[in-house]
């Protein structure tokens, strides 16, 4: 555990691809934070996925990875879209301690309508469907998931609703992605991806501190009319502070985690603690695939076989396994 000291001095920055728990006493909020750099560009350039897709996928990756690090057991956590818009279906998943993985799915000539007309927010390109937050402990283990309807205008404003009503937990969300041209170190031009992303949570020790506005507008426990209360001052606070972030900010490799932390919360003192990196890193494997194959009926197999072989392509790294048809047979 570290305190950010206003010079910051010989301070050891996390850097890329790692992800920051950061807690502001004086204000009661814990969170995380995170800027990722190479993790990304290898996950959207693998597919090379047009412009509002990549973007998209970016900041669900952001999202997952943050609350993907705050899992205390093994498993894994799956945030997925599942919708009727030119992007149908966008996944991210964790995979304790650090593995990421993601994909999205899209409709070429929808998506190419939809650039065509500028319709290309979040909503515009997820249409209406859901968001699921799924975590798995493992065999033996019941899966918990949380589903919240696509009916914000942004993925931010997506997860705030997911956290409102699942975990009941005042939370603010910040994701923000950037696209970047440079030249590498022999003056090529090249092209990269960066993205930020900020959680922030108020957890006084006080519960009946916590206490939420009622999302559909109805009556309030406290007997107040529509819901509606006054809000925790330190809350509202840090609730100003993280909205002052901006895209910018979030992605600038000059500015570093930490001193994003420092700029919002030096007055009243944040401390940080040990950074988590994260990493590109698909769970498919050669025998992974074989027990799926083994798992199709034999007339499935059968006509999945040219030329003697059965090719099939992983859609999170695109790395294909392929297997010589006497390998595969039913179970």
């Amino acid at each position: 555990m570290t305190e950010i000291a206003p010079g910051l001095g010989e301070f050891d920055f996390a850097g890329d691809d790692h992800v920051v728990p950061f807690h502001v006493e004086d204000l009661d909020v814990r969170g995380r934070a995170v800027q990722l750099g190479p993790m990304l560009d290898a996950i959207l350039e693998r597919h090379n996925y047009p412009l509002p897709v990549a973007r998209l996928l970016a900041e669900t990756v952001v999202l997952t990875v943050l609350l993907g690090t705050s899992l205390k057991f093994e498993g894994k956590l799956v945030v997925q879209t599942q919708s009727d818009g030119p992007v149908d279906l966008v996944v991210a998943d964790f995979s304790t301690p650090d593995r990421v993985r993601a994909y999205a799915r899209f409709d070429e000539e929808a998506l190419a309508a939809a650039e065509k007309g500028g319709r290309t927010q979040p909503h515009e390109l997820l249409g209406k469907g859901i968001l699921a937050f799924t975590i798995d402990q493992g065999a033996h283990t019941q899966r918990y998931q949380g589903i919240v309807a696509l009916d914000g205008a942004t993925l931010e404003e997506i997860a705030g609703v997911y956290f409102r009503q699942s975990e009941q937990i005042p939370t603010k969300v910040r994701l923000g992605v950037a696209e970047l041209l440079d030249r590498d170190e022999n003056g090529k031009p090249r092209h990269r991806w960066r993205a930020g992303g900020m959680v922030a949570q108020f957890l006084p020790e006080a519960p009946e501190r916590m206490r939420q506005p009622d999302l559909h507008g109805g009556d309030g426990d406290d007997g107040s009319s529509n819901g509606l209360f006054e809000e925790d001052d330190l809350w509202t606070e840090a609730k100003v502070m993280v909205e002052t972030i901006d895209t910018d900010e979030l992605t600038d490799p000059t500015v570093g985690t930490e001193r994003l932390l420092y700029r919002l919360f030096h007055e009243r003192g944040v401390r940080v603690y040990q950074p988590q990196a994260v990493y590109d890193r698909c769970s498919c494997s050669r025998d992974k695939i074989r027990n799926v194959l083994e798992g199709l009926s034999q007339e499935d197999i059968e006509s999945s076989i040219e030329d003697g072989l059965i090719k099939v392509t992983c859609e999170f790294c695109s790395t294909t396994y392929r297997f010589e048809a006497t390998e595969v047979h039913s179970r």
